[in-house]
């Protein structure tokens, strides 16, 4: 049997502690679907832009979204595939028990 290192582990519970925000897992929904701004994330959530600014600010940290500006405007996406896949587990495993 291998065992992970304690710096895996530790990395890997600082990555999931991000999941446990439900306006963090909010805004990675919307993300899912499609690149956005902060004002569009903020008006589909009715949450302040400025909440909304902090909790990217969180994400963009933990490198679960990219930012591209086009224009004056910084838009947010998933930062890959990963992402999607763990929220798409994720969500299907709680289905199964509600």
């Amino acid at each position: 049997m291998k065992l992970h290192s304690k710096e895996l582990l530790f990395g890997l519970s600082e990555f999931y502690k991000i999941f446990g925000d439900q306006t963090r897992l909010r805004i990675l929904d919307v993300l899912v679907n499609k690149p956005s701004c902060v004002n569009e994330i903020s008006e589909l959530l009715d949450i302040s832009q400025s909440a909304i600014s902090h909790q990217l600010k969180n994400l963009r940290a933990s490198n679960l979204v990219k930012t591209e500006k086009i224009g004056k405007n910084v838009y947010y996406s998933i930062s890959d595939e990963h992402i999607e896949i763990i929220l798409k587990y994720g969500i299907e495993h709680i289905k199964e028990v509600i």
